[in-house]
């Protein structure tokens, strides 16, 4: 059988217009990591759990999409008393706030490997609208998207009461993700 020229044309628009497959996250290769400042010291931490929800074809960023959901009782400094204070009301609030969240809104290409994902960040209830610069690099065998950005966490309530002032701990905290990715395209 045969297939003419507009068959062939067809079948390549609507492989070109089919959504894009989901990645998998490689949780064993990824990390979620942050930097605030106590004092002017640096403290840094991580989180234990996260997942994220890709779907994403760098031949075409604007029709992806990102979610990611991050378990916020799962953040460790490395110290336990640090530790202990998370999940109060203060910090966290983890009995009524357990997960973080950011949902894209837009994927823009803005260089070689290069995009600005802008979405809503949900933390502790409160929701901000963020751009997040990310770098995607392609290798064997995953794909990484990695970057890093500020948030100030009195926007979200963290830390807040007697903690409020930022001579204390810094209101900016330094966001740092490598997400590594099975299943990624190449461009």
């Amino acid at each position: 059988m045969r297939v003419g020229r507009a068959g062939v044309m067809a079948a390549a628009l609507a492989a070109l217009a089919a959504p894009a497959a989901p990645q998998q996250l490689v949780p064993a290769q990824s990390e979620v990591t942050f930097t605030s400042r106590q004092m002017g010291v640096p403290v840094e931490g991580r989180f234990g759990r996260f997942d994220a929800k890709i779907v994403f074809d760098p031949r075409q960023p604007e029709g992806g999409h990102v979610t990611i959901t991050i378990d916020v009782g799962s953040a460790r400094f490395g110290a336990p008393e640090t530790d202990a204070e998370v999940p109060k009301p203060v910090w966290f609030h983890l009995a009524k706030f357990p997960q973080a969240t950011f949902e894209s809104s837009s994927i823009k290409a803005v260089g070689a490997g290069r995009y600005d994902v802008a979405g809503r960040l949900t933390l502790k209830g409160r929701a901000r609208d963020v751009v997040v610069p990310v770098t995607l690099a392609f290798g064997t065998p995953y794909a990484m998207a990695s970057g890093s950005f500020t948030l100030r966490r009195l926007d979200f309530a963290i830390g807040d009461g007697e903690w409020a002032d930022t001579s204390l701990v810094a209101n900016d905290v330094q966001v740092h993700f490598k997400l590594a990715l099975a299943g990624l395209p190449p461009s």
